[in-house]
């Protein structure tokens, strides 16, 4: 993801590319769900770039989406990293307030270090 200072964009940027691949569209057919992630650089809500991981079209692009996501995560880059390369359990970063979540706890639920390629080498 262009312009970026997260280390979480390039995550993002391989999660990009893995949903154009046989694995990324069973993937899409699987999870069918719209997640934005607020992510900032330190601090909860400061200085957040927003991304949208689109697992209905299967597709990730930078901003906000354009209609209702079905959940919204906020976290720190650091954070956001950890969950996602399996680091963290999810429901233990959320009990300890390292997540903010809006939407549908159901479909938030789903949001699991599973649906992010392995990464080469970060």
């Amino acid at each position: 993801m262009d312009g970026s200072s997260l280390k979480s964009a390039q995550l993002l940027e391989q999660m990009r590319l893995h949903l154009a691949t046989d694995a990324g569209k069973e993937l899409t057919k699987k999870v069918g769900l719209v997640y934005q992630l607020n992510i900032a650089p330190k601090k909860l809500g400061v200085d957040e770039e927003i991304f949208v991981v689109d697992l209905k079209k299967g597709e990730v692009t930078k901003g906000p989406y354009q209609r209702k996501p079905d959940a919204t995560f906020s976290f720190t880059d650091n954070d956001f990293l950890a969950i996602a390369t399996g680091k963290t359990n999810p429901q233990i970063a959320f009990i300890r307030g390292a997540i903010k979540i809006k939407g549908s706890i159901s479909a938030a639920q789903k949001f699991t270090p599973d649906i992010f390629p392995k990464p080469a080498k970060l």
